[in-house]
């Protein structure tokens, strides 16, 4: 007999169980080593996904408090060149009115003129003086008319010029800070 023969089957079968219960704590122990492994890098992970959405969520609303800025700052010059139009319009108004009572004037004294002019016409043919009267009746018409057209032209040819500046110096206003 060998030596193998004096060990007891039971011994032989100790053995095995306990090869076999080492060898299965050992896979639990690397198990349990490679979940601790697991977790770490799942909170490391957790922690970079965290750390990315502050860093997003504070870069928005830097984005968003700069938009708003700049958004105020484009309105403060878009009411500031407003404001300066509509003076600009009130004086251009003020002036149509003097123009247009000067204008008035005018009209008054080419009335006079043709009053005049047919009071003096008397003592001349009949068709002479019509000939005359009508030519100055005409003349005056048409000064009349010239002189309401040009107001009319002017006033609006000033309302026109003051938009477009008012609208390039909103424009520059807001180019100003790109």
């Amino acid at each position: 007999m060998t030596w193998l023969g004096a060990v007891p089957a039971w011994c032989w079968w100790l053995i095995a169980l306990v090869l076999i219960a080492g060898g299965q704590q050992y896979r639990v122990v690397i198990a349990d080593g490679a979940a601790a492994d697991a977790r770490a890098n799942t909170a490391r992970a957790d922690k970079a996904l965290s750390d990315y959405r502050l860093e997003v969520s504070e870069r928005d609303r830097r984005a968003a408090a700069q938009a708003r800025q700049e958004e105020q700052r484009r309105q403060a010059v878009a009411d500031k060149e407003g404001e300066s139009a509509r003076q600009k319009l009130e004086l251009a108004q003020g002036r149509a009115a003097a123009a247009e009572s000067a204008a008035g004037g005018l009209r008054g004294e080419i009335d006079r003129l043709r009053a005049g002019r047919a009071a003096t016409c008397g003592a001349i043919a009949t068709q002479q003086r019509q000939a005359g009267t009508s030519a100055v009746v005409v003349l005056g018409g048409l000064l009349e008319d010239a002189d309401r057209m040009a107001g009319s032209c002017a006033a609006a040819l000033e309302r026109s010029r003051i938009a477009g500046l008012a609208c390039e110096a909103v424009i520059d206003g807001m180019k100003a800070s790109r």
